[in-house]
């Protein structure tokens, strides 16, 4: 009877593990599909940015184009850790017809920290970037500090509280490379795409509870066939 139950404990096993291999082969199939449209988001032509008031994840990563004046007393330093080295986003409101935008306008070093020691935009500019989402919280075991002006994620809701902003779009917008610094168009788009060995994992102990299931199954089998011994 334990033998019984050892094998159907296996070929629960063997079918659960089988379903989660399923699983991540579709989630396999949803990533790269994810991926796919990423990719065309991020070559296609910038489209006019006019609605700021609505963002779902259909719109991160879109190419756009707008245009306003760059509010710079009010820019904030975002900590970042880039192929650069180690400096800060420079995110900076932009004020156009339709409300506030948080512009990372890109990278810079401890030198150009300073917002004297690197040139200001002029006063109506036009920007072209990528749609990002808003990134609340703080980064990795340090959380945003807007009393002490310390930032390390781009939380676009708390800086533009912190800035005394109003109506400002709960996105931000990744503008590209231009020319001097910041350094625009360091955008990391990259997605961790494992499921394919996930899936072999799980097929992989599918079939190892299948083989123990046989082999206790045979003997079992085995043991019932033996002659009775004499005593």
């Amino acid at each position: 009877m334990k033998r019984r139950l050892f094998a159907l404990l296996c070929l629960l096993l063997a079918a659960g593990f089988m379903a989660l291999g399923v699983w991540q082969l579709e989630r396999r199939v949803w990533k790269l599909d994810l991926i796919a449209r990423v990719e065309s988001r991020i070559h296609a032509p910038p489209r006019p940015l006019t609605d700021l008031t609505v963002f779902s994840d259909a719109d991160a990563y879109t190419r756009v184009r707008l245009t306003g004046t760059f509010q710079n007393d009010r820019e904030t330093l975002v900590q970042a850790l880039t192929e650069r080295g180690a400096g800060w986003w420079v995110v900076t409101p932009l004020r156009t017809p339709g409300g506030t935008v948080l512009v990372n306008r890109g990278f810079v070093p401890a030198q150009f920290r300073d917002p004297t020691t690197r040139p200001a935009p002029g006063r109506t500019v036009e920007v072209v970037g990528l749609l990002r989402a808003s990134e609340p919280g703080g980064g990795f075991l340090r959380r945003n500090d807007p009393t002490s002006n310390r930032w390390y994620s781009r939380d676009v809701a708390a800086i533009a509280r912190a800035r005394g902003l109003e109506q400002a779009a709960p996105f931000f917008v990744d503008a590209e490379a231009g020319s001097g610094y910041p350094i625009g168009g360091l955008t990391v788009v990259a997605f961790r795409n494992a499921h394919l060995a996930y899936a072999l994992t799980w097929f992989g102990l599918a079939a190892l509870s299948l083989a123990g299931a046989a082999i206790v199954w045979r003997s079992g089998v085995g043991r019932r066939g033996e002659p009775a011994r004499a005593v």
